[in-house]
């Protein structure tokens, strides 16, 4: 212990005693139950000159109480205050286990001071508690200064230790030397760690023979204690450690530690065999043609055990073959990569050698199994031809001609001992170009070669050519014939656009922006040349062309022009070798400016911009023009034909309409003197003339019209357009037939021959009551003058 703190602790237990010493008289030995009452206010007696000074608070050492206490409610200790008499003084206390979290551990008896313990503690979720107590009077005025109150919670061994994690895995290379780190078990324990209820100690209480590892009893950590890990013979071990509290005798928990033996490459691999025997078909590339194995102790699929083969540069020194490994069997897979020819070697013994990935260790022994020889027999074939150059490449100028020579592409046959007779085909041609001379192999153009065929690649053209001997089966070869179609300049550069306008004041526009175009591909097109014509030298003085780029130009003026159409000749040319040019007219309108450089140019200059349009589009413009003043005029004439057609009226196709008007002869007028005659129009179109309102609003009344059907419609509407009056008669017939409002006996029918609605209505003797009281003739003088005597005869006075 620290002697600070020690002497601390002593000078608090003298205090303590001291003060019970002088309040010891004051207790009641009744309420204290063999409890010291403690007085933390004890005051000095008041001095001479009257004056009590405040002596320093008494100090309360900790108040310490073991967890687990089950003799519950439990007296921990007693505070007194000397200042009112036993039972006029009012304790309490306030903290952590009272009215704060954890609540209901401790409780006072307000009129002794006695504290309790009222519940068990567990040291493990709170091992101290600081309290406050106070002493009132009983009016609640407080007559001491609150004082602290600390209770410590006494450790007792009531958890065991546990490990971290109870399956411990190590690892630890075969071969370590005595004292190396394999792992670590760690445990842990609840209880006070000042305490011996929490010092650990571990220890090994079993293990697999032989015992290889030991493990520090304070700490925990596993070492190797001993020499001979091999993990050929043992590769795995197992341990049954334990951790027990109070230093190894209290509580005591167990977790099992497995120890995994790391391989190393302390074996060498070695072939089965010391001489394999192989064959091969001779002109065979690329395939294997048969293995060689070894055995190796180390661990499978691990680098210390995956062989590496070689093949030894003096027994391959052109590199025919090469061996690969089998990760799965760890054989080693001999191929050849180049074709060998059994005339010029008939067999080939090559040595072989093996390793491991990794390099082998020190400790590993020697072995003279690292080599093997293989023995390869070359067998005899029938070898296919062969194209000594594949691909060919040949070139030839577009254009060429059917019939020409493009070259001639001949293959080879190995068999010099039996040499075979070749014939040839073309297997692949795209564009159908070519063709081919069976036995010699002499490849002709089929068609004119097409430099803008879309079976080129770029400028390229490729064609597939078999060759094939004739032994049985015959064995074939295919030699690809690319052939470059060299560009011909045979097209001169076309100008656009040709048409362009300027500002009559220069550098106020940009100008006209020319560019060109080539049927002809690099390098026989762009870069392009622009300049003005140089037979016209004057144009000179006041146009100028600047390049661009290798495609476009601008045309600009130098000094300021008249406004109207200028036509100048432009020389364009190509980069070709000979480079082709033409000269093209370019149309440019001179037109005044506004202060933006907005061309705004007068009608004459607009009319003479219309020269640059070329001839057929001036003939395509004024086609177009005619047509639509044909198609308005047609339209125009059918219009008036249709109006004609609808003045002509109901009569318009009667052969038997000779009439040109109708007269009507009224004995009451003036006899034939009386030409006041019929309208004809009306009966030509009875839709503009239709009769005038009832001037009561009321149509006439139907006598022979059952109650309950309503008022006929008045005046009834013709049909649209009859062809004839007879087709028209039965129209009305049927529309009056099928009328719902009057019975289908002693039926008033209207026909509308003189129109849509007679002026003068129906004079039917069915439409007539039995008394003219109960006929309405006030529609009468509608009529006009003729029938003004009967509207006033019948009319309403």
């Amino acid at each position: 212990m620290n002697p600070r703190v020690f002497l601390c602790f002593c000078l608090a237990a003298l205090q303590q005693l001291c003060c019970q010493a002088l309040t010891w008289s004051e207790a009641d030995p009744a309420l204290t139950d063999g409890i010291s009452p403690h007085y933390p206010w004890r005051m000095h007696q008041a001095g001479a000159g009257g004056l009590r000074r405040m002596k320093r608070a008494w100090v309360i050492p900790p108040i310490s109480v073991s967890e687990n206490v089950k003799q519950i409610p439990k007296l921990l200790v007693q505070i007194n205050s000397d200042k009112q008499k036993l039972g006029s003084v009012i304790y309490s206390i306030k903290g952590p286990g009272v009215d704060e979290e954890p609540r209901g551990f401790f409780n006072i008896n307000t009129t002794t001071g006695a504290i309790y313990l009222n519940a068990m503690l567990d040291r493990e979720e709170h091992d101290i508690f600081k309290l406050t107590a106070f002493a009132l009077d009983l009016h609640g005025k407080p007559l001491e200064e609150p004082t602290n109150l600390t209770i410590v919670v006494v450790d007792q061994n009531d958890n065991r230790p546990v490990f971290k994690n109870i399956n411990i895995t190590g690892h630890v290379l075969e071969g370590s030397t005595p004292g190396t780190y394999v792992t670590k078990a760690e445990a842990t324990d609840a209880d006070d760690p000042q305490t011996d209820n929490g010092a650990l100690r571990y220890s090994i209480i079993e293990q697999d023979s032989p015992q290889m590892f030991s493990i520090d009893k304070d700490t925990g950590v596993i070492r190797t204690v001993q020499v001979g890990l091999d993990r050929e013979i043992v590769d795995r071990y197992n341990l049954t450690i334990q951790v027990g509290d109070m230093s190894g005798i209290g509580l005591t928990t167990s977790a099992t530690a497995v120890i995994y033996v790391g391989d190393i490459n302390d074996n060498p691999p070695e072939f089965t065999q010391q001489k394999f025997v192989m064959e091969v078909m001779e002109q065979t590339v690329d395939v294997d043609i048969g293995r060689v194995s070894v055995q190796d102790k180390d661990l499978r699929g691990s680098p210390n055990w995956l062989a590496k083969y070689i093949i030894l540069l003096n027994t391959d020194p052109l590199g025919d073959f090469a061996i690969r490994t089998d990760p799965v069997t760890n054989d080693g897979i001999l191929s050849v990569v180049k074709p060998l020819d059994h005339e010029a070697q008939e067999q080939v013994e090559l040595t072989i050698m093996v390793l491991n990935e990794n390099d082998l260790s020190r400790f590993a022994p020697k072995t003279t199994r690292s080599l093997a020889t293989v023995l390869v027999k070359v067998r005899d074939m029938n070898e296919p031809p062969f194209f000594r150059e594949n691909p060919k490449v040949v070139s030839i100028k577009e254009g060429s001609m059917a019939g020409s020579e493009i070259t001639r592409y001949t293959a080879t046959d190995p068999d010099i001992k039996q040499p075979q007779t070749l014939s040839y085909k073309i297997e692949q041609d795209p564009a159908e170009w070519l063709i081919v001379d069976r036995d010699s192999g002499a490849i002709h153009a089929k068609k004119d070669i097409d430099r803008k065929s879309p079976f080129l690649q770029g400028s390229w053209y490729k064609a597939l050519i078999i060759a094939s001997d004739n032994a049985d089966p015959p064995r074939t070869a295919t030699g690809t014939l690319s052939i470059e179609i060299l560009e011909v300049n045979d097209s001169p550069p076309h100008l656009f656009p040709l048409v362009g306008l300027v500002c009559s004041t220069p550098r106020k526009d940009s100008g006209v922006v020319m560019s060109a175009i080539d049927q002809d591909l690099p390098p026989q097109a762009e870069p392009f040349d622009f300049q003005l014509d140089p037979a016209s030298t004057e144009l000179s003085q006041n146009w100028t062309i600047s390049r661009i780029n290798d495609t476009h130009a601008v045309l600009q003026l130098l000094k300021e022009l008249e406004e109207g159409l200028y036509v100048l000749p432009v020389w364009t040319s190509d980069s070709g070798k000979p480079p082709l040019a033409q000269v093209q007219l370019l149309n440019v309108t001179v037109c005044n400016c506004d202060a933006a450089g907005s061309c705004r140019p007068g009608m004459a200059a607009i009319f003479i911009a219309g020269a640059g349009i070329s001839f057929g589009a001036l003939m395509i413009i004024l086609a177009s023009i005619m047509l639509l003043l044909l198609v308005v005029l047609f339209l125009i004439i059918f219009e008036r034909y249709r109006q004609r057609s609808d003045h002509k009226g109901l009569l318009a196709e009667s052969e038997d309409d000779i009439r040109d008007n109708v007269f009507n002869y009224d004995e009451q007028g003036g006899g034939e003197q009386d030409q006041d005659a019929y309208d004809i129009n009306q009966l030509r179109n009875p839709n503009k003339f239709l009769p005038p309102p009832s001037p009561r609003g009321k149509q006439p009344i139907r006598k022979d019209a059952p109650y309950n059907y309503g008022t006929p419609q008045y005046p009834r509407k013709p049909l649209g357009g009859p062809s004839d009056i007879e087709d028209f008669i039965n129209d009305g017939l049927d529309v009056a037939d099928n009328d719902p409002s009057v019975p289908p006996y002693d039926t008033a029918l209207i026909y509308d021959y003189e129109g849509e609605g007679s002026v003068a209505g129906s004079l039917s003797s069915i439409l007539s009551g039995t008394s003219d009281s109960d006929q309405e003739y006030d529609y009468l003088n509608d009529w006009g003058p003729r029938f003004k005597r009967l509207a006033d005869m019948y009319g309403q006075p």
